[in-house]
């Protein structure tokens, strides 16, 4: 079974694309919705009738994998006796791409937040429109950087900065050449430098007017072609509203879109990148400083935290680590160690016999470790500078309550 939350989320991402590659031979997929607070009971008898009518259909092998998958979605069901606090989410089917070769798996999902839809349907997909608005990246600004010869617009979405288009203007520069008359010359720059703001505004308007989770949108550049585009009708009037502030930058472009969210840190400060980059500056600093009271390192992290000196968890989402038990089937030689997964071993050290590995996500043991510690874990992200940084420096650490040397 599969259980997520917000820290696992990243896990819930992959499942979803795992289940996009599905295409069913046939009306073969089931899905199911089970919305939060609905009776159980009600979903297993409408699975009990769709078995019913699924003995009419026609061709004999679409049938039998209609059937299978319908009563192992039954067979799910009758663990429930009422649904899980937030749904339940069920996934069956033939995912085989040999016709004849039935290959029948089943994924059982509660969601990270409560579902409110209530769906059955049997096709060639699986309807996952309403799983991945969950997972959805919901803190989303506009980024727009502006000056005479080039501009981007992209999206801050979470810790990521997402580059939708960077376009190149063919205004010249301010001395006139060529013989022409300067008063001419800058009717003809000022014509061009009015039609590439045009440009950039219409982007910006169809890119972002359809983000409906946009919370602001932020525009620089460096020099008065940003503030020229902001007030002007360049953007629509919806989107003007939703100007959070202008910031001068040394570069436009796409070099200017890192020091456009750097230099926007006031108004970001409550945003997911503001709050990576603060945490991170102090773990850093109390490095620096030799204050004892941050750690780093697995063997280091895990010391500290069994001792309860651990007030709080970092790890990148770069962290190739598993938490694994391992134990031989020869000899008496077992393990549970957090291991690099390229370093989990395929035989017994002692006697070179077959090992057996359950082996599950790093954030699940931490969790479950520090239940009752009112120890929190930070999930950082690799693709801010600050968080290379941190997983350089192995990818996770600790704020501790008191200096503590293990």
């Amino acid at each position: 079974m599969f259980l997520f939350n917000q820290t696992i989320r990243k896990d819930l991402n992959k499942l979803l694309k795992e289940l996009m590659g599905y295409r069913g031979r046939h009306t073969e997929l089931v899905t199911l919705y089970v919305p939060a607070g609905y009776n159980i009971n009600e979903m297993k008898t409408l699975v009990a009738n769709e078995i019913g009518t699924a003995v009419n259909i026609k061709s004999k092998a679409t049938r039998k994998n209609v059937l299978t998958s319908l009563e192992k979605a039954a067979q799910r069901l009758k663990n429930y006796n009422v649904t899980p606090k937030n749904g339940l989410i069920i996934f069956v089917g033939n995912i085989s791409e040999v016709e004849g070769r039935p290959d029948i798996k089943v994924w059982e999902i509660e969601p990270p937040e409560p579902i409110s839809m209530r769906l059955y349907r049997c096709d060639q997909t699986f309807v996952l429109d309403p799983l991945l608005d969950l997972v959805r990246e919901k803190e989303i600004y506009g980024l727009v950087t502006i000056d005479t010869s080039e501009a981007s617009v992209a999206f801050l979405r979470g810790k990521s900065i997402q580059i939708v288009k960077h376009l190149k203007s063919l205004v010249p520069g301010k001395t006139a050449k060529g013989g022409q008359s300067s008063a001419r010359y800058a009717r003809v720059r000022a014509g061009l430098l009015l039609t590439f703001k045009k440009e950039v505004g219409e982007l910006a308007t169809n890119t972002f007017r359809n983000e409906r989770d946009l919370k602001g949108i932020l525009i620089g550049g460096p020099g008065l072609v940003k503030e020229e585009f902001s007030t002007g009708p360049y953007l629509s009037e919806e989107l003007k509203g939703k100007i959070m502030g202008i910031r001068d930058l040394g570069y436009a472009g796409n070099d200017g879109l890192k020091e456009l969210v750097d230099r926007s840190e006031d108004l970001l400060k409550e945003s997911d990148v503001m709050r990576e980059k603060l945490i991170i500056k102090s773990f850093l600093e109390h490095l620096k400083k030799e204050t004892g009271l941050v750690t780093y390192g697995v063997a280091e992290v895990i010391r500290a935290m069994k001792a309860g000196a651990v007030e709080k968890i970092m790890i990148s989402d770069s962290f190739n680590y598993k938490y694994c038990k391992i134990s031989c089937t020869k000899c008496s030689f077992s393990l549970e160690k957090i291991i690099h997964e390229d370093r989990i071993p395929s035989k017994c050290p002692e006697c070179e016999g077959k090992l057996q590995i359950d082996e599950s996500d790093v954030l699940l043991y931490l969790e479950s470790a520090i239940e009752k510690t009112g120890t929190s874990i930070v999930e950082v992200s690799a693709e801010t500078p600050e968080g290379v940084q941190f997983a350089e420096l192995g990818g996770i650490g600790a704020f501790l309550r008191y200096r503590f040397s293990g």
